[in-house]
């Protein structure tokens, strides 16, 4: 009678966790979508509370492939974001020291600064003079 009992309680725990994902996702598209005005967010919020399950059945049936849409130009902007700082790998060493040296014969860089990207290009770490 326990296994049962412990078993019917994982299940409605599941049921349970799933429903406030599906809160949490339908909340962060509403406040996500710039076409929405507030009076029918807080609507739909308003419904979310009192008409729960009913509420997020109907949201996910009118407004699903918004929702997917939204989510994916949100991710789109976050990766691209991020990508601008990521460095550019090189193939070696001996590349990087190359450029660097170009860098130094035209000017761009002090003596210094040449320094110190070859030392990190050879991987030691440079403190300065």
């Amino acid at each position: 009678m326990f296994f049962g009992d412990f078993w019917w309680f994982l299940l409605w725990s599941f049921y349970f966790i799933a429903y406030l994902y599906v809160v949490i996702v339908i909340i962060t598209d509403l406040f996500r979508d710039e076409n929405l005005n507030g009076w029918l967010k807080a609507l739909w919020i308003i419904a979310l509370v009192f008409l729960p399950f009913l509420t997020a059945i109907v949201y996910i049936i009118a407004r699903g492939k918004g929702m997917a849409e939204r989510a994916q130009a949100a991710r789109g902007g976050v990766v691209a974001e991020s990508d601008d700082y990521r460095p550019a790998a090189s193939a070696s060493p001996a590349e990087d020291i190359a450029k660097a040296k170009a860098l130094l014969d035209a000017g761009t860089i002090s003596q210094g600064e040449f320094d110190a990207l070859k030392s990190k290009a050879l991987g030691h770490q440079y403190f300065g003079a």
